[in-house]
C-alpha cells in the first residue's frame, strides 16, 4: 500500500530523513519507533504530504504520492494528530461527521449519517454523541478524534490512518483502548501507521516495527526480528533487559539501572 525508496529531507545542511526504504501494507500496523528528534515526525509529515521530500519517492497504492489530487487522498488516508485541542466548542457527532466532509457537498446523506453511527459503535462512544467534545476527559477525546478520521475513511477499501502518538498523555486503560482500537482497524484490512513510544506497545499490537536514530533507520521487521537489546541501545542510547513472555509474540522490554 505504501512503499517508501530511498527517502530524504533535508533542513538546511541537516538531513531530517536519511536515506529510508520500508513499506507498510494492507491490513498490517506499522509502528515507527525512536528517541526525540529521530526523525519520527517528519517522516509521519513526508507520508501525509504535509512537507515534499527532498529526493526519493513515497507511493500510495501504486501511484506517485504527489499525483494525487488533495479531494481523492482525503477519502483514502486519514491522519490523527498528537494535539487536538479545540478552541470552538462542537458536538461529538458534529465533529465526527467531519470525518466525512470530503465525501459530500453541502450536506450529509444517508449514507454518511450510518458512518457516523457505525464509528461511534465501534469506539464505544456512542454515549457521548451529544456532549460538548471540551468537556470529554483527555481520553474519551481521542476516541472521538479516531473516530473522526475512521469516518473519513470508513468505505475506502485501499485507506491507510496515521496516528501520532496516538497514546500520549493518556492513562494506562484509554492507552489499551486505543491501541485495541487501532490494532482492530488493521485487522480489518486498513493500513496503519503509528508514532509510538511504547516499544512494549509496538511490538505486542504492531506486525512490523522500524526504528530510527536521526532519520536513518536502525531496524525494520517484525517484532521478534528488530526488538533486541542491540537495537535498542542503538535506538534509544539504554541498556535493556528482556524478559519472555508466552502470551505475547516478543519479549517485554524493561529498562535496566544507569544509561549507556
Amino acid at each position: 500500500m505504501i512503499k517508501v525508496h530511498h527517502l530524504q529531507y533535508k533542513a538546511g545542511q541537516r538531513n531530517l530523513v536519511d536515506n529510508l526504504s520500508f513499506e507498510a501494507n494492507k491490513g498490517e500496523m506499522l509502528a515507527i519507533l525512536g528517541a526525540n528528534g529521530a526523525g519520527k515526525s517528519t517522516l509521519m509529515k513526508l507520508l501525509c504530504r504535509e512537507i515534499l521530500p527532498s529526493s526519493g519517492n513515497i507511493l500510495f497504492n501504486g501511484l506517485n504520492l504527489n499525483t494525487y489530487k488533495l479531494a481523492d487522498l482525503a477519502k483514502t488516508r486519514a491522519v490523527l494528530s498528537q494535539s487536538n485541542t479545540l478552541s470552538i466548542s462542537f458536538i461529538v457527532e458534529e465533529l465526527i461527521m467531519m470525518g466525512r466532509y470530503p465525501h459530500f457537498g453541502q450536506n450529509p446523506v444517508v449514507k454518511d449519517l450510518q458512518v457516523v453511527k457505525s464509528v461511534m459503535e465501534e469506539t464505544g462512544i456512542t454515549h457521548l454523541a451529544k456532549r460538548d467534545y471540551n468537556t470529554l476527559s483527555g481520553g474519551e477525546q481521542q476516541r472521538v478524534q479516531l473516530a473522526r478520521v475512521m469516518a473519513q475513511v470508513y468505505d475506502s477499501d485501499h485507506a491507510c490512518l496515521f496516528l501520532d502518538e496516538p497514546t500520549n498523555g493518556l492513562d494506562l486503560l484509554y492507552q489499551q483502548h486505543i491501541m485495541v482500537l487501532a490494532r482492530s482497524l488493521a485487522d480489518r484490512g486498513y493500513c496503519v501507521i503509528c508514532i509510538l513510544h511504547d516499544i512494549n506497545f509496538a511490538s505486542r499490537f504492531a506486525d512490523k516495527i522500524l526504528m530510527l536514530k536521526n532519520g536513518k533507520r536502525v531496524a525494520y521487521g517484525r517484532p521478534l526480528e528488530v526488538i533486541n537489546c542491540e537495537n535498542i541501545h542503538e535506538t534509544f542510547s539504554i541498556h535493556v533487559k528482556l524478559m519472555p513472555c508466552e502470551e505475547y509474540k516478543c519479549p517485554l522490554v524493561i529498562p535496566a539501572v544507569g544509561f549507556a
